[in-house]
């Protein structure tokens, strides 16, 4: 699909989620101004008429792939922790339910939402993290890509519920058009929907203060998970996580106990 087929249906989800009244203007904006329609189509993957499921979840992953992630010898468990958060998904009873997304943080798909068992796991042969941290831009597409492939879901009848977990090792560096400002205007409307959770993991690098970076993106504390460096620690955070992806196909009730309580939970 060319870019100039992509946009205007991408666009129109977003205007239709203004109108029901799941995008803020200030959402909306966010989203339209900087002219994202080819980019989030690259990842809305399966068409919502193969899907057979009255509801879905779509867990969506958004790995560091900035020189830093290299430098500090943490690929093999960044690739680690993704495949974590699969094997935990593919092991749960809800896993017919699940879709599932990778879009690096500087913006290659690996996976556009799928199934669960068709997912592409990360490897050396495709995650070479040796780019910037665009943050903030590539956080707008990510959210974008999750509420246009939920408006899909929700305009056919279907039930959706999601959860997203961004991964850095530092702060933006690299943005070009997104601030911190319009990042938080999307949280705040996919936290009002109530079926969104947007949780964040700063890898330790020393000098970052990640719940000031992440609680500028408009995300709560309770969904932070700030893992030192050592290998053990950043095993543990994707183990936190992959545990509330899998709670969180478990149903309406576990998703609002889930989204309530945080990683605590």
């Amino acid at each position: 699909m060319s870019t100039s087929q992509a946009a205007p249906q991408v666009s129109q989800l977003f205007e239709a989620a203004h109108a029901e009244g799941v995008l803020s203007p200030a959402g909306l904006q966010a989203l339209t101004v900087m002219d994202l329609g080819a980019q989030i189509q690259a990842g809305l993957g399966v068409s919502v008429d193969d899907v057979q499921a009255s509801e879905v979840v779509l867990v969506t992953v958004m790995p560091d792939d900035s020189g830093s992630i290299q430098h500090a010898n943490n690929a093999q468990l960044v690739c680690d922790g993704h495949n974590l958060v699969l094997d935990s998904l593919l092991a749960s009873k809800q896993r017919d339910t699940v879709l599932f997304h990778t879009r690096y943080l500087n913006g290659f798909v690996l996976n556009p939402y799928r199934p669960i068992e068709d997912v592409v796991r990360m490897h050396g042969k495709n995650y070479s993290p040796d780019q910037g941290t665009p943050l903030y831009d590539q956080t707008v597409v990510l959210l974008g890509t999750v509420l246009a492939k939920a408006q899909e879901f929700t305009r056919n009848g279907v039930a959706v519920r999601t959860v997203t977990l961004l991964i850095t090792d530092g702060g933006d560096c690299h943005s070009q058009r997104a601030r911190a400002r319009e990042v938080a205007a999307l949280v705040k409307d996919l936290r009002r929907a109530e079926n969104h959770i947007v949780a964040a993991m700063g890898i330790q690098d020393g000098t970052t203060d990640f719940y000031k970076v992440f609680r500028g993106m408009g995300i709560e504390d309770k969904w932070i998970l700030t893992p030192g460096q050592s290998a053990q620690e950043i095993r543990q955070a994707f183990q936190v996580f992959s545990q509330s992806a899998v709670r969180v196909s478990q149903g309406a009730a576990r998703f609002s106990r889930t989204a309530l309580g945080g990683f605590g939970r």
